[in-house]
């Protein structure tokens, strides 16, 4: 399943590729706490990193088409759980298919909601 995913992460970012791609400063990412209910965005720059929750989100990039910052956007996160070194989750994830290779952990779920331009 995870190399079905990857192989169309490859195809989605191929087909990107022809387009003209531009690299965010940032990107804004949303976290669910899925033991509590709570929701928070948070805002990472390109090579930072943030804590939501017990897991802590480090973002390398985030890329978006020419003129579509949001709806489009593709981000290279590695998140880890908090005093772990093994990453829960290491990889592109699309805003606009979120499902396409998502995060799998218990409590937490993590998604790119648009790059930051500024």
């Amino acid at each position: 399943m995870r190399l079905v995913s990857l192989a169309l992460v490859l195809l989605a970012a191929t087909a990107s590729a022809q387009e003209a791609v531009n690299t965010g400063t940032g990107a804004i990412l949303r976290g669910l706490d899925k033991l509590n209910a709570k929701v928070a965005d948070v805002t990472i720059p390109n090579g930072g990193t943030a804590s939501i929750g017990r897991v802590e989100v480090m973002l390398k990039e985030c890329r978006y088409p020419e003129g579509n910052p949001s709806g489009d956007a593709y981000a290279y996160l590695t998140v880890r759980e908090i005093g772990v070194a093994e990453p829960v989750f290491s990889g592109w994830m699309v805003a606009s298919s979120p499902a396409l290779n998502p995060m799998n952990h218990p409590r937490y779920d993590v998604w790119v909601m648009r790059c930051t331009t500024e």
